[in-house]
């Protein structure tokens, strides 16, 4: 949560920034009281900046909540390491897609959160909560593991100091999930099984640039027994595509 925004020194831009970031994963929708809350503003000030702010498309309405606006997506889109990755990807995504017919996601570490880049959705009727542009969090999803097992370590740490329960089969013991994350930092390959959603399985591997992860792939489908090696070797493929493209540029 923000300081004392309220003080007279504050400027409009540390103000403006507060209203942006009392939204979060958990935090999508708020009323014009709970940003001014959650902004640690007063209730005037909140309201006005809300209201500039949808006039300039950074915020939309929905009926009395403010929600995050499509400008800002668009902005954050043009962010250099992003922008590269989604369109050095989406044809290996495409072709990932092609082979397993099942839901693709490109993602990135946003602090302690999934970062959801792309998104091709799959043939089979599964339950997936992500969205291009969403995040979620990093200790109940395919490529959150991936990318929660490369994280620093105090980021590491932070997370497993607060696993929250999604489903009845979200990893909530920080010594089950650990050794989990190290066998991912081994083999290069993470599962969640109904940990996100019930009814939704997932696998993801890194994608490396330079010797470093920099982002996960993943897919998203009902059941991972049957094809799982499958599905490996297809993400393995197009990973190392997309890590051999993101190299020579």
């Amino acid at each position: 949560m923000p300081g004392n925004l309220s003080r007279p020194g504050a400027s409009v831009a540390s103000r403006v920034f507060a209203v942006l970031g009392a939204f979060d994963a958990e935090h999508r929708a708020l009323t014009a009281s709970e940003l001014a809350r959650r902004a640690a503003l007063p209730l005037a000030t909140a309201h006005r900046l809300a209201a500039e702010l949808v006039a300039l498309g950074g915020l939309e309405r929905q009926d009395d909540r403010y929600v995050v606006g499509r400008r800002l997506w668009a902005l954050g889109l043009l962010a250099p390491v992003q922008a590269e990755l989604r369109q050095i990807a989406a044809p290996f995504l495409q072709d990932l897609y092609a082979a397993t017919r099942a839901t693709v996601h490109l993602a990135e570490r946003a602090g302690h959160e999934v970062l959801y880049l792309d998104r091709l959705s799959g043939r089979a009727t599964v339950p997936v909560v992500s969205r291009v542009g969403g995040r979620l969090p990093m200790h109940a999803t395919g490529v959150g593991k991936v990318l929660l097992a490369h994280a620093p370590a105090e980021v590491r740490n932070a997370v497993l100091a607060d696993l929250r329960r999604i489903t009845p089969y979200t990893v909530t013991q920080p010594g089950r999930l650990r050794a989990e994350l190290e066998r991912v930092r081994r083999n290069g390959i993470a599962q969640t099984i109904e940990e996100m959603s019930l009814g939704a399985c997932s696998v993801a591997v890194p994608i490396g640039r330079h010797g470093e992860v920099i982002a996960a792939l993943g897919l998203v489908v009902p059941d991972l027994r049957r094809h799982r090696p499958r599905l490996i070797a297809a993400l393995q493929v197009a990973a190392a595509g997309i890590g051999r493209s993101l190299s020579t540029e």
